[in-house]
C-alpha cells in the first residue's frame, strides 16, 4: 500500500481508480502491440512504481493485475512485456507478490519488489536498454523529483526511439494542501520545500501568493507543471483531471507523456472511453437514490460528439490552409480535437471529415479507411 492510503482502500475500487484503470487496461495492450512488434524481440518494459497489493479485496484487479494480464495476453501472440512492480508497505507487498507469482507460474515475466521507487527506477531502465519503456507512477501522496523524473526521460531515454512513454498521478489534492501553506504563519517549511522537489522549483508558490482563488491557483499549478515537464523532455504532455464525481475538485490530473503522435491519438481515444465508464460506473452507484445527480449532470457522449464535429472540422480546415497540402489525421492528434481531445471518440474525427466533404472543402471522405487515424485528408475541392 503505498504512502497514504488507508487500511480501508484496498477494500473496493473508488470512484477515481475506475477510471485510471480503464484507461490504463485501454491503452496499455495498444502501446505492447505497437511497440512491441518493432522491439528487439517482441519486448516491452513495464513499470509501476507504486503498486499496492495488486488486487482489491473484492477480486477486482489492481492496476498491477490490470498489467500482468496485458503482459499474459502479449505472450500469448509473442510478445513479452516484462513487468515490474514496487511497493514499500511490506503488509502490501506480500499480497502483491502473490498475485505476480500467480501469474508469473504462466509464463508472464514480472519481478515486484520491496521498497521505494528511487530504488528500482536505474536497474529497470537498464534492463530496458533497446526496447520501449512504460512508466507508470501513481503514488497517493507526492511523486518522484521534477529533476529526477526529467534526468531519465531527457538524458537516459531521450530518444524517439525505443520509445519511452509515462503515465503519472499529479496529485491536486497535495497542491492545495500545500498550497495553504504558503501564506499561512503556521505553514509546514519542510513540506513546502518537498513540494519545491517535486515541481522542480518554487515557482509554484508564486500561484497561492496573489489573489486568485484556491482552485484556480492549483488547476493553474497542474497546467505549467504539464508545459514545464513537456518542454524540459521534448515531450507531447497532456494532463487529464479526475474527480469523484461531477463539478468536484479534481483529486488529482492524470498526466501523460510521449513523443510519438500517434500514442497521443490513442491515449486521447482511450481517456474518452475511460470517461465514459466512469459515467456509467457513477450512474451504477447512485442507481438507488430516486433522483441521481449522475443522471441529471452526465452529459449525452452522442451530444458531446455532435457538438466536437463542427469545431473539429473547422481545425482541420485550419490545418490544410497552414500545411497547404494533404494531411494524415494521426500526425495531428492536437490539432484536430483541439480543446476536445481526450473528451470525444475518434469517431468524431471521422465525422469531421465527413463533414468537411460534405461542405466541399476536402475531396477525402474516409470511406474504405478502416482506421479513423489513417484517414489521409487533402486540401481544395478537385474538379470533376
Amino acid at each position: 500500500m503505498s504512502a497514504g492510503t488507508t487500511g480501508t482502500y484496498w477494500q473496493g475500487k473508488a470512484l477515481p481508480s475506475v477510471f485510471k484503470h480503464d484507461l490504463l487496461r485501454r491503452y496499455l495492450p495498444p502501446f505492447g502491440g505497437m511497440t512491441g512488434t518493432q522491439s528487439l524481440a517482441g519486448r516491452v518494459v513495464y513499470l509501476d512504481g507504486y503498486a499496492g497489493e495488486g488486487r482489491y479485496e473484492s477480486g477486482e484487479p489492481g492496476s498491477a493485475e490490470i498489467a500482468l494480464r496485458v503482459a499474459e495476453h502479449h505472450s500469448d501472440i509473442g510478445l513479452t512485456m516484462s513487468c515490474f512492480f514496487v511497493e514499500q508497505q511490506s503488509k502490501s507487498f506480500e499480497r502483491l507478490q502473490a498475485v505476480v507469482e500467480s501469474y508469473r507460474s504462466k509464463g508472464v515475466q514480472a519481478e515486484a519488489r520491496q521498497g521505494g521507487v528511487d530504488d528500482v527506477l536505474d536497474d529497470v531502465i537498464h534492463r530496458a536498454v533497446g526496447v520501449p519503456l512504460f512508466l507508470f507512477l501513481d503514488p497517493c501522496g507526492l511523486g518522484l523529483p521534477f529533476e529526477r523524473l526529467v534526468a531519465i526521460l531527457a538524458k537516459q531515454r531521450r530518444e524517439t526511439w525505443p520509445p519511452t512513454e509515462l503515465l503519472m498521478n499529479f496529485s491536486m489534492m497535495a497542491v492545495r494542501r500545500l498550497g495553504g501553506h504558503v501564506t499561512s504563519p503556521k505553514g509546514n517549511e519542510r513540506s513546502l520545500e518537498r513540494f519545491d522537489e517535486t515541481c522542480g522549483g518554487r515557482w509554484w508558490r508564486e500561484y497561492f501568493s496573489g489573489d486568485l482563488p484556491r482552485q484556480q491557483a492549483a488547476e493553474a499549478v497542474a497546467e505549467e507543471y504539464k508545459r514545464r515537464l513537456g518542454e524540459q523532455t521534448d515531450m507531447f504532455v497532456q494532463s487529464v483531471p479526475v474527480s469523484h464525481s461531477p463539478h468536484k475538485e479534481p483529486v488529482y490530473h492524470l498526466v501523460f507523456g510521449t513523443r510519438s503522435t500517434h500514442g497521443l491519438w490513442v491515449f486521447g481515444d482511450a481517456a474518452a472511453r475511460a470517461r465514459d465508464a466512469w459515467w456509467q460506473t457513477l450512474d451504477l452507484q447512485e442507481d438507488d437514490v430516486l433522483f441521481s445527480t449522475a443522471s441529471v449532470l452526465r452529459p449525452d457522449p452522442r451530444e458531446l460528439e455532435k457538438a466536437a464535429v463542427p469545431a473539429m472540422a473547422r481545425n482541420l480546415d485550419a490545418l490544410l490552409r497552414r500545411t497547404r497540402g494533404p494531411v494524415k489525421l494521426v500526425d495531428y492528434p492536437l490539432e484536430v480535437f483541439g480543446q476536445h481531445y481526450g473528451q470525444v471518440k475518434e469517431t468524431a474525427a471521422r465525422s469531421a471529415v465527413k463533414l468537411l466533404n460534405s461542405q466541399g472543402k476536402t475531396p477525402s471522405n474516409g470511406v474504405g479507411v478502416r482506421r479513423t487515424r489513417d484517414i489521409i485528408v487533402a486540401p481544395g475541392f478537385l474538379p470533376g
